[in-house]
């Protein structure tokens, strides 16, 4: 194990060299057709067995050695983000508004690099699943595949994916045992009532006073009504209603985005959410609407799983480059493959602190690490090798 840093040294610039093209050219959610014929035109060149139109743009190859039944898999997602870019890096976004803000481009190139190494040494026994995945970013992707039958046709025994980290030191691994990452939730509420003179506000049914009460009621459901010891955020994002001084409009909008460590909390959260728009509005007369856009589960960790994930990693960067992680109240969809497929894991791999691998996620000045690829494309390898080592 603590010879793969070098073994895959060699493939450094091949792969730099991929990972730039990748974030010259992003493609949102469900678009990612150039970056998926990329994917699977290598992997068909290294020797893997590809199926395509998974959940869309997802793929899925797949490699076996040997007579082992022993099954892993590993899963990177491929989407960009509807960011305009500011870094000015010379491997710049070359599509205006859409940007690799959140390093899926990196993601895929550890992966990749990791499944060249992999077909070409081929260290085990039994198989490996590749999972190429589109549209992390909108929330659904992971649960369209599973949709089209992902576990059915490509059962695991194991599944790993990770994540980079900007804030973290470089080259370092961070791992958290259960509950690692938050669900998430969007929610529309439109407040309806009736328009109206600004002079003769007696006449309407103000939507624009049921939505300035309806954003501070909706603050109480973190402070009243759940377990302080609890995480959850109730955020309104966006709040639309009227356009001119002396009109009072028809309706508003509140638009929402939930986190909660918990499904317990989160069901409360919804339910008070729903609870209180409603009310709220029939105090100023007023109708509400509650719609529940999108949402993915609590990212739940298997301990087994994330130990297993550690000690590779520990033997293969050293115990001094392997953490705990804090949760965090962001959210992941591979959420959903955990939950359907429950021994597996997801961690983080550090993306720098200073200049643009130290910007934050989903940012137009942050940009993937280069260091990263050889060490998340080890622990990929490393995670094949000790688990589909073969017998003696």
């Amino acid at each position: 194990m603590s010879s793969l840093l070098n073994e895959l040294a060699p493939l450094k610039d091949e792969f730099i060299a991929l990972r730039h093209d990748l974030h010259t050219h992003p493609e949102l959610g469900f678009t990612e057709k150039r970056t998926s014929d990329i994917v699977a035109s290598k992997l068909t060149e290294w020797g893997y067995t590809i199926e395509r139109g998974i959940g869309g743009t997802g793929l899925v190859a797949t490699l076996s050695k040997g007579s082992s039944k022993k099954i892993i898999g590993l899963r990177a997602e491929m989407d960009a983000l509807p960011i305009v870019e500011t870094t000015g890096l010379p491997w710049k976004s070359a599509q205006e508004g859409v940007s690799h803000m959140c390093g899926h481009d990196g993601h895929t190139t550890m992966l990749l690099c990791a499944a060249k190494y992999l077909a070409e040494k081929r260290p085990f026994d039994g198989t490996l699943h590749l999972i190429f995945q589109p549209a992390e970013e909108l929330l659904c992707g992971g649960s369209r595949m599973i949709d089209d039958g992902l576990f059915d046709k490509y059962p695991c025994d194991l599944i790993f994916a990770q994540h980079n980290m900007p804030g973290f030191p470089s080259g370092n691994f961070y791992f958290h045992k259960d509950a690692a990452m938050a669900s998430s939730d969007t929610v529309k509420i439109t407040i309806k009532g009736k328009g109206g003179h600004g002079a003769m506000p007696q006449k309407a049914r103000d939507p624009v006073l049921a939505c300035a009460q309806l954003v501070m009621a909706l603050q109480s459901i973190v402070s009243r009504n759940v377990d302080p010891f609890a995480p959850a955020v109730v955020t309104i994002g966006a709040l639309n209603v009227g356009r001119a001084a002396n009109v009072i409009p028809a309706e508003g909008e509140l638009l929402l985005t939930v986190r909660t460590m918990t499904d317990e909390v989160r069901k409360l959260v919804l339910s008070r959410i729903s609870d209180i728009a409603t009310n709220t509005a029939l105090t100023f007369e007023c109708q509400a609407t509650i719609e529940h856009e999108n949402g993915s589960p609590v990212l739940v960790n298997d301990n087994k799983a994330i130990d297993f994930a550690r000690e590779t990693a520990a033997e293969i960067v050293g115990a001094d480059h392997c953490h705990d992680s804090p949760a965090f109240m962001g959210s992941e969809d591979f959420a959903f493959m955990l939950q359907a497929h429950p021994n597996g894991c997801y961690w983080f791999v550090g993306n720098g602190t200073e200049g643009c691998n130290g910007t934050p996620l989903h940012n137009g000045g942050f940009d993937f690490n280069d260091a990263n690829i050889i060490p998340g494309a080890a622990l990929f390898v490393g995670l094949v090798e000790k688990y589909l080592a073969p017998s003696r």
